[in-house]
């Protein structure tokens, strides 16, 4: 990136486009119109643009995903992603990618990764952003956004004019990287409503007696299946010091409201009161906790000992009585479990909640309020599955509104 890119003090105040936001939504959304050409200021509080993109995928970039449904995504208003999801793919988003050269993989379920860093992106989104004259702006704080005939924000370094605005400044989610209620308050300000707002994609944390538990298995992970609110999902599950993490319980914790129980199924692939009860018959002699350490690791197999069958632990299987094995099946498949809460926003992936869809174009994200204003990404009512499908939402939106401001 060339430094001359870089804009650090205001020669110019009119432009075409104003973008509050440098991050994968924003970048996308300035790279679109840039396209156009039209003049884009792009506007980032952070010392530099991108910082979440740098971050996400523990520095991988988990960019997109190969299966993008409208089902991995939740909305007050489900339909609304459908227009600009599918207006602006994942396999355009791939395409950009393999026209910039940049190695990649699938993971698992058709998560994309760079191969290399997550600076990849950022550089690919930068890069197009300097060739279609794309002006950024870090550093900047906005203290006031007005608008009568043209939108006027109001800087530390002075007054800006545009004739459209987009608002790409994310959501609450990880506040050390730049995360703020600025767009909600914004949205608030032109006469937009908010549905509620809460950590997603988060984990779980515990204060009675899992804890204890949770604290001994500290990093062990299993995969297993996952479920509340009526949602569930088969993936790995992490235990920490605090209680449970890892993609199953992030992935659920979007569905999961406070009181609730989580269940977790330990052997989501098999029949276990079938499995036990041909074993008692199979290997009479053999011990609950050996068979089990079959599938599941010692270490846990050994604590789910002393919560389930501890007076029976050294009894071989033929001197189980039917009934305590069928109650074992019972908690290995259906562990119930009440979280006292998540980690919050300090550690939430993304913002659950947002700007009330039902006030925006779903073609150009164009607010029905205030003509001009743009919602794009994090900051909408739109909630991607774990899986590359919010930045997939971060390059649809924005792309759907830089086609039109």
């Amino acid at each position: 990136m060339r430094a001359l890119w870089i804009f650090t003090g205001v020669t110019l105040n009119q432009w075409d486009v104003i973008i509050i936001g440098a991050g994968a939504a924003g970048l996308m959304a300035a790279v679109v119109a840039g396209q156009r050409g039209r003049s884009v200021l792009l506007l980032e509080r952070a010392n530099k643009a991108g910082k979440k993109i740098l971050m996400s995928g523990g520095g991988r970039c988990n960019f997109t995903n190969l299966y993008v449904e409208p089902e991995h995504f939740l909305s007050a208003n489900p339909h609304f992603c459908k227009s600009a999801l599918s207006c602006y793919s994942q396999w355009d988003f791939i395409e950009l990618v393999n026209r910039h050269g940049i190695p990649y993989h699938e993971k698992s379920l058709g998560q994309l990764f760079c191969d290399n860093s997550s600076r990849d992106i950022l550089d690919m989104l930068l890069a197009e952003a300097e060739q279609v004259g794309v002006v950024l702006k870090t550093g900047s704080d906005i203290r006031e956004v007005t608008s009568d005939e043209k939108f006027r924000v109001a800087t530390t370094q002075g007054e800006l004019q545009a004739d459209s605005l987009v608002v790409a400044c994310g959501g609450l989610s990880v506040p050390t990287l730049g995360g703020s209620d600025f767009g909600y308050r914004l949205a608030r300000q032109f006469g937009h409503s908010v549905v509620p707002l809460r950590p997603a994609l988060v984990p779980f944390t515990f204060t009675d007696g899992f804890k204890l538990l949770s604290e001994k298995l500290s990093g062990l992970s299993v995969p297993v299946r996952v479920s509340t609110g009526g949602k569930s999902f088969l993936e790995n599950m992490l235990f920490t010091h605090r209680g449970l993490s890892g993609p199953a319980v992030l992935q659920v914790s979007s569905y999961w409201r406070e009181e609730q129980m989580v269940k977790v199924d330990l052997l989501p692939n098999i029949d276990a009161r079938q499995w036990l009860l041909e074993l008692k018959t199979e290997q009479p002699k053999a011990l609950l906790r050996t068979l089990l350490s079959q599938l599941l690791p010692r270490k846990l197999v050994r604590e789910l000992e002393g919560l389930w069958w501890r007076e029976h632990a050294d009894r071989p299987l033929a001197e189980l009585p039917d009934h305590l094995l069928v109650l074992v099946a019972g908690n290995l498949q259906g562990w119930s479990l009440k979280p006292a809460g998540t980690e919050g926003y300090r550690t939430a992936e993304v913002t659950l909640g947002g700007v009330d869809t039902r006030e925006i174009s779903s073609k150009t994200m164009e607010s029905q309020r205030q003509p001009g204003l743009f919602f794009v990404g994090e900051v909408l009512d739109v909630t991607g599955h774990l899986g590359g499908f919010n930045f997939q939402w971060a390059w649809a939106s924005g792309a759907a509104a830089g086609r039109v401001v």
